[in-house]
């Protein structure tokens, strides 16, 4: 598994219907993606859920390296830089990922939260300990994925999760809301105890 995430912020008076509007027409595309484990189309809007700022910030799982690749010189991301710019676009190595209680039922809002790990500390501890964490939330109602991701780079962990309600107020990182779940493939687990799948969405006909 691999995670990927960017952002693009927008004018503080950008009318936010315009995404929604891209995503009722353009999300369904990534629905058959080979090689795509989900796809959040995320966003923040100036005012909500304390968002300093409107942005529309998709978050992926991929199954595939190779697809995460065909889709970022693809025809789709291409329209993307032309119309607002091209993203830094970030990507972590999949340490940990789980469908949750409700995964059954489309996600409303996922949370993303970077951590870094300090010079000097224990990297694999701190990486065991947030596991751990994974793995409780894992279980926990309202939850409909979990995952967990490593850029040995800049030594950052990203918590990533998906809810199909409300966020709780106890849940840390920034808030986003999710307009369409692509998900149109499961990750396979990798091999040991703490692999997961992300779960496929309910068809609807």
């Amino acid at each position: 598994m691999h995670a990927m995430h960017y952002a693009i912020t927008l004018p503080a008076d950008y009318d936010m219907e315009i995404i929604r509007r891209r995503v009722k027409s353009k999300g369904p595309l990534l629905d058959t993606f080979e090689g795509l484990g989900l796809k959040a189309y995320g966003i923040r809007e100036r005012g909500v859920d304390g968002s300093p700022v409107n942005q529309y910030a998709p978050f992926y799982l991929w199954a595939d390296p190779d697809a995460m690749n065909r889709f970022l010189t693809g025809d789709g991301f291409r329209a993307l830089a032309r119309d607002f710019g091209r993203p830094a676009v970030l990507n972590w190595q999949g340490l940990y990922h789980r469908s949750g209680p409700a995964a059954g039922r489309p996600p409303r809002a996922f949370t993303r939260r970077i951590e870094t790990i300090p010079d000097g500390a224990d990297a694999a501890g701190t990486i065991e300990r947030a596991r751990t964490a994974h793995e409780e939330l894992a279980a926990a109602d309202g939850v409909h994925t979990t995952a967990l991701g490593l850029d040995p780079r800049r030594w950052e962990l990203v918590h990533f999760t998906l809810w199909a309600d409300s966020v709780p107020e106890s849940a840390a990182g920034e808030r986003f809301r999710v307009l369409h779940l692509s998900a149109p493939g499961s990750i396979r687990p990798a091999a040991g105890p703490h692999a997961g799948t992300v779960p496929q969405p309910e068809r609807r006909s």
